[in-house]
């Protein structure tokens, strides 16, 4: 029994010491809600803003490895960046940036695995000309102490781009006048006058035949 009793403490040992040697996993980080300002479709040009706001589930006895940190990436243009970290419904932490880039490091985001933690990210700028039909708006992933990204840790949000909106030219045709017809003046027959003459001369003798008598 006693030798049972050794066997059963000498394995639970062994587990101890194994949890403590066994790398800490990566956070659960998932994106809860995301919101446009404008909506998309994008126009190149114009101003556009992002807020993602992202669920920081435990990672072990605390919410986020302290020595791992969030890298944080836009392709907007003249980028301006205000993070937010909310403890229990609550503004716990709060950094600005400005740029293609920004870094969160994991102490304002590690707290005792029985805390709930988000982290809200707005991101306001430009968009860019580009080749493509989407923009790449933000991309989150987590660096790990030896500035690798861990695997399945990036988030990425992209919408498309309508470009510049598009001029239509109407053409307006000129009014045509319509053409003005001219009749020709009415001609006398050759018969008729030829009759008229007749007729004067019979007249002209007729009072001279009068005048003689």
């Amino acid at each position: 029994m006693n030798l049972i009793l050794r066997r059963i403490s000498r394995i639970s040992y062994a587990l101890i010491v194994l949890l403590f040697l066994v790398t800490p996993a990566a956070a659960t980080f998932t994106l809860s809600s995301v919101a446009y300002t404008p909506n998309p479709p994008m126009v190149t040009g114009g101003q556009q803003q992002v807020v993602a706001t992202y669920y920081i589930g435990p990672s072990g006895s605390t919410t986020f490895i302290k020595g791992h940190e969030l890298q944080m990436q836009t392709d907007l243009a003249n980028a301006r960046w205000n993070i937010q970290v909310i403890q229990n419904g609550r503004n716990a932490a709060q950094q600005s940036a400005s740029g293609s880039a920004a870094f969160v490091n994991g102490e304002i985001l590690s707290y005792p695995n029985n805390n709930d933690v988000s982290l809200q990210v707005t991101v306001d700028g430009v968009v860019p000309q580009t080749q493509s039909d989407q923009v790449m708006l933000l991309q989150v992933e987590e660096i790990d102490n030896s500035n690798s990204v861990v695997p399945g840790s990036v988030i990425t949000l992209s919408q498309p781009v309508a470009g510049q909106p598009v001029t239509v030219v109407q053409t307006v045709l000129p009014t045509l006048t319509p053409p003005v017809i001219i009749s020709p003046a009415p001609t006398k027959s050759a018969g008729f006058t030829q009759a008229a003459g007749i007729l004067a001369l019979g007249l002209v003798l007729f009072i001279r035949v009068r005048g003689d008598g």
